[in-house]
Formats: C-alpha cells, structure tokens, sequence
C-alpha cells in the first residue's frame, strides 16, 4: 500500500517519519472490525475510551494518550484513505478528541472519534458537531483515487451547516474530497473571493453565500440500491385506492432500478382531473425511493429568473427555486414535483420558464446564474402534474413518461369516503367510527351532491364536515351517537 507524506517543508522533510499505510474502503459504517485507523497497542493495551491528540505529522505520525502517568506516544499503523487530510488537522490544530475502539492482536482499532474541547479549540470550527459533519460525510465518499469522488448516502451530521469561512475552509481541507470535481474547484475558487480584500464587500459576501449554500448538499452519486418491490406494492396500497395501472407503472420503475442501479432516463408525468390523487403518487414515489423531495408550482411563475437565479452583480441577488430546493432538500438526489406543468407557458419577463425546465430534466446538469456552477442533476427524478396536456410542449412532453388518470367513478368514490377519508379524520378528531354513523343513504346521497366535481377533494371537504358537526352534538347536546340520514346530508352539505 502506498505511504502518504504530508510534510510539505523540505527541511522537515528529512526528519519526518511516516508510520503507517492507507488502506481502501468504502464501507458507510465503521466497526472494531472495520475501524478508522489502527494504533500501534505493543507497549500497552489502551482504554475502550482514549483521550488525547493526534501529532501535528511535522516530525512522526502518532496520538499521543493522555494517562494517569502522563502523555504515551502510540504510532500510527494504518489508516482508512478518506480520513488522511481528516487526521492531519486534527493534529496540526492540538485538537482534543476521545477515541473509541478495542484493542487486536494487530493493534488499537478505532472507530469512534468524538471532539473533547467543547469549543475550545484552536480553530473556530472545533467543535463535536462539525467533526461529526464531516466525519458523516468522509464515510459517505468512495477511497480517494485520482478521479473525482462520487458521494453516497450520509449516516450522521447532517444537522450541521457549514456558514462560516472558517467551517467552509476546513470542511474544504477535510473532506474535499467528496465533493465532485467540477464543484471542488469551484469551491476553492469562491473561498478565494470570500478572503480577498481585492474585491468588494458583497462580492465576499455573495462568495461566501454560495459556498455555504454548497457546501450544505451531499453531493451524491447516479447509484441506486435496490428497492423492495413489496414494500414499494404496501406503500402504493397504503396511499393510492384503485388505479393499478398507475401502481403497475411505478412498479416497473422499482424492477428497472434493481436492474440498471440507476434512475429511469424519464420522469412520470400524471395527467388527470383535479382532485384525482396526482401528487398524492408522487409523494408515495419518493417514499419508494427514500429521497427528498421538493415542489416546483409552475403555476406562479412567470419569469425565467425566478428558476434560474439572478446574477451576482445586483446587490439584491439570490438563487432561483430550484437552488433553494435542491439546498432545502440538503441533497443532490432527490423527486422533484413539478405541479402543473401545464402552466409552464411563455412568462411575462424575458424568456420561457419552460425552456429552464428542459435543461433540469435533461440530466445533463443545471447552472443558477447566482452560483455560478453546474449542478448535477443525474439524482434528480421528475414527477409533473397536469389537468391538461395539450398545452404541454412537445419538448417538455417528450422528457417525460405520460400516465393518464381518469376520475374516480361512483362506487370508488363510496369506498374511498367510507375506507379512507372519513375514518382519517375520526381518527384526527379522536372520535370512534360508531360515534359518527354514515347510513348507506346518506353515503349515496353525498355522492349524488358531487356527481359534477372530479376528484375526492370535495369528499374529504364533506367528511371533514359531517365529523365536524357529529362531534358538536357529542359535545354540546351531549348525545352518544351521530348517525347521519340522507336527508341530514344534504342539509348539512347542499
């Protein structure tokens, strides 16, 4: 295996020694038997918990215990690839840390390291959470090799955001790695802008605006796992009733992901009559998927700019929408919903926000005119939402797999108010189901109010609206039981 040096002066150069080898790995949990790196345990068997400090590498490659007995050296034997720059900041700041790990014939294996100084440390990112961050995120990346690192899914440390020059240039420093190439150089190049006092005070602040926005997104790759086609059918079951040529499609979605490891070359476009479940399967898709996601209405937006940003050179500047989501969602994986795709016709600025959306579902990555980079977009799955399809552009047809829903007829309206939509808000409103009786009649009657209305919006309205007025008689005329008659529905809903 090879042996990294890290001195970088060539007077320290010829007393440096290095102790230990890399070894790859990609695994995104650490254990006793698959640890961060192995400490050399001859002179002594050292503690489940450990603390001290990592030398700063300039003279040998060690962690230096802090005992009883005072300070004991241990070398360093091997080390996983990703965490090299990780070890070498922390030595080269003194930061404190704890040591998990459990002691081997081969040595002390670590697989735990916990931040000690509790903001105390010689760097403003010192801290446990921010070490945690990027601990989460070096266990989330491929081993380093010489071509650019793709990201996978993140167990921890997702709850800290890197804000400060400071986080943003160690972060940098620590787990760079992960980030994909064209992002990585990028990246230096605005914290370069951030520090310098060559520039303005808003171009520092707009550098440092886009680095954090950034630097906050897992950058993961195109890799799928494999989806359990069951539970996708239980998920499918749970949240749609009916529509199982919709269920069928989706289904062939999850089979084609198992096969390829990669996402469907086309997003699913639902086209329906208001009211028909259009976003209730997209939510459940992503649910499949276990991804975020984010909602683009395109019914109120106009402008182009709106999507795409506006550029750095107006002191009002900002990301477009589809920035913010992809930053809200803290990921480069995720279902986009595009609500009404319909009405994503020519704005009123100086351009189409359709033709924005082209260069989104293309995959070939997407550019905000404040970021200034090119996002990729080979994680990202579109699901649109349309009352009407003609209006759609040929082009933005022609990105998409087209699935028609019809409305609901009669009978799967009866069922879908009886099964679901009135025991979800019993349930809400803490009533049981024989405190609020709905007759046969009564449901036929309800259903004959709505023969005109597509959709189940106005069913869930209605049972909304009988539970509502059973748990007022329950309350206030104090009976123990509502049963609603016809004529009582269409008085109550008429």
């Amino acid at each position: 295996m090879p042996v990294f040096d890290f001195n970088n002066s060539p007077e320290d150069k010829k007393e440096t020694v290095c102790t230990y080898t890399t070894f790859r790995s990609n695994e995104s949990t650490v254990s006793p038997e698959r640890p961060i790196l192995l400490l050399d345990n001859q002179l002594q068997a050292w503690g489940h918990y450990s603390c001290g400090t990592f030398t700063n590498q300039n003279k040998r490659t060690a962690f230096e215990f802090k005992e009883a007995s005072g300070t004991v050296s241990a070398d360093i034997l091997q080390v996983d690839a990703r965490f090299v720059s990780l070890l070498k900041w922390l030595g080269e700041n003194h930061i404190p840390v704890r040591l998990s790990g459990e002691n081997r014939k081969d040595g002390y294996a670590v697989y735990k390291i916990r931040e000690t100084a509790l903001g105390g440390g010689n760097k403003l990112s010192a801290e446990d959470g921010f070490l945690q961050f990027m601990i989460g995120r070096l266990l989330a990346s491929h081993a380093p090799s010489e071509e650019a690192v793709d990201e996978e899914q993140a167990e921890s440390g997702d709850s800290m955001k890197l804000t400060s020059l400071q986080s943003i240039s160690d972060f940098m420093t620590c787990a760079g790695r992960t980030l994909p190439d064209n992002i990585g150089v990028w990246a230096r190049r605005n914290l370069a802008v951030a520090r310098s006092h060559e520039v303005t005070p808003e171009e520092r602040r707009h550098a440092q605006r886009a680095l954090s926005i950034m630097m906050n997104i897992q950058w993961k790759n195109d890799y799928f796992e494999s989806i359990d086609p069951v539970e996708a059918r239980r998920i499918l079951d749970e949240e749609l009733y009916g529509m199982e040529r919709v269920k069928q499609r989706i289904i062939e979605t999850v089979i084609q992901i198992n096969r390829t490891h990669t996402l469907p070359a086309y997003g699913l476009l639902l086209v329906g009559p208001a009211g028909t479940g259009k976003s209730q399967i997209a939510y459940a898709v992503a649910r499949i998927l276990k991804l975020p996601w984010t909602t683009l209405d395109m019914s109120s937006i106009n402008d182009p700019e709106q999507l795409t940003g506006s550029s750095r050179i107006y002191s009002n500047a900002k990301p477009g929408m589809i920035m913010e989501a992809f930053s809200m969602a803290g990921a480069s994986s995720l279902v986009f919903i595009i609500n009404e795709l319909d009405k994503a016709a020519s704005g009123k600025g100086s351009g189409n926000p359709a033709d924005v959306l082209l260069t989104l579902l293309d995959n070939l990555g997407f550019t905000d005119n404040y970021i200034e980079c090119m996002i990729p977009t080979t994680g990202v799955y579109p699901i649109a939402t349309a009352n009407d399809k003609k209006l759609i552009s040929a082009p933005l047809m022609s990105r998409f797999a087209v699935i028609d829903i019809p409305d609901y007829t009669p009978e799967e309206k009866k069922i879908i108010f009886s099964r679901y939509a009135l025991p979800k808000v019993l349930g809400r409103m803490q009533l049981r189901p024989e405190e609020c009786v709905v007759t046969q009649g009564a449901l036929d009657a309800l259903i004959e109010l709505h023969k005109n209305t597509s959709g189940i919006r106005d069913l869930e309205q209605a049972a909304e609206h009988i539970a509502a007025n059973a748990l007022y008689q329950i309350e206030v005329d104090q009976v123990k039981q509502v049963v609603f008659e016809a004529g009582m529905v269409r008085e109550l809903l008429g």
